[in-house]
């Protein structure tokens, strides 16, 4: 199929892509990569009057280490994180992720703020960002906010943008010294999107945890204090502590019904937990 007809603008840069979001009377869509949004025109699962293309944008583009964080414009592909062009705060584990999504055409084109936007559960960048501890910046014509990535995805293809408002900064805290990091999801064959995700950053000396348990049919379980997931207390022997019961009961509690799905995502977990920990 081909996508329903469509108004098409390519602003110069982002104060006039933001007057066009804000004045249009239609239906508007922001294209960046269009690695998400292309399929979607296609199949007609979505019909905008009126597309805006801020792949040229240059301001979307930048990526800077600044004090103890990184800040990365909405623009930055996925192969500018995996070819290391842009500076690395998480000692690779953005760039481990970036490597594995999807097929090198997708993260050629695709971006870190489309996917973000996008807000498919699935995604990795969902996942590993929440992890990470990352806010986002977002902006409108009216003004800009700051949200952090667990607030940012509210359901499943559901995100907190507001209308006329885009992504425009991504800002990832540097990973501490002592922290330990594991990604694992599972797919049917690479390439495909993911069944289960699990993301964990712990860090033993400090005593604490971030877990995310990502691809189900809503927001990602984020869990900012994971004590409850290792006997209480997180300690250099995390990896023994680890108790699938406690997780088990956590995704029952967040709606995942089927014990099938549970299982695989406990597995997940585990493995992640593992790869923390080697």
């Amino acid at each position: 199929m081909k996508p329903a007809p469509f108004g098409y603008e390519r602003p110069r840069d982002l104060p006039a892509a933001l007057a066009i979001l804000a004045e249009s009377e239609t239906s508007a869509r922001i294209i960046a990569g269009g690695q998400s949004l292309g399929p979607m025109l296609n199949l007609r699962l979505v019909e905008p009057e009126l597309i805006v293309d801020i792949a040229g944008l240059a301001e979307l583009k930048q990526a800077e280490h600044r004090g103890d964080e990184l800040v990365l414009g909405a623009c930055v592909t996925h192969a500018d994180i995996e070819d290391g062009r842009i500076p690395d705060v998480t000692r690779g584990a953005m760039r481990a992720v970036a490597a594995n999504i999807a097929y090198r055409a997708v993260r050629n084109r695709g971006t870190v703020g489309g996917s973000l936007s996008h807000a498919d559960p699935a995604a990795d960048w969902v996942s590993a960002l929440s992890a990470l501890g990352a806010k986002l910046t977002l902006r409108s014509r009216v003004g800009v906010r700051a949200v952090a990535m667990e607030e940012f995805i509210v359901g499943a293809l559901e995100s907190a943008l507001r209308p006329g408002e885009i992504v425009e900064t991504i800002h990832v805290p540097a990973m501490p010294a002592s922290a330990h990091w594991g990604y694992v999801k599972s797919c049917r064959k690479t390439g495909e999107f993911a069944h289960a995700i699990s993301a964990i950053l712990i860090d033993p000396a400090a005593g604490r945890a971030r877990v995310v348990i990502g691809a189900i049919d809503a927001a990602p379980i984020v869990i900012t204090n994971a004590a409850e997931l290792f006997g209480g207390r997180i300690a250099g022997d995390y990896k023994e502590r680890f108790d699938a019961r406690v997780a088990d009961a956590l995704l029952a509690k967040a709606g995942v019904s089927s014990p099938v799905h549970r299982h695989i995502h406990v597995g997940v977990l585990k493995r992640a937990v593992r790869e923390a920990a080697a």
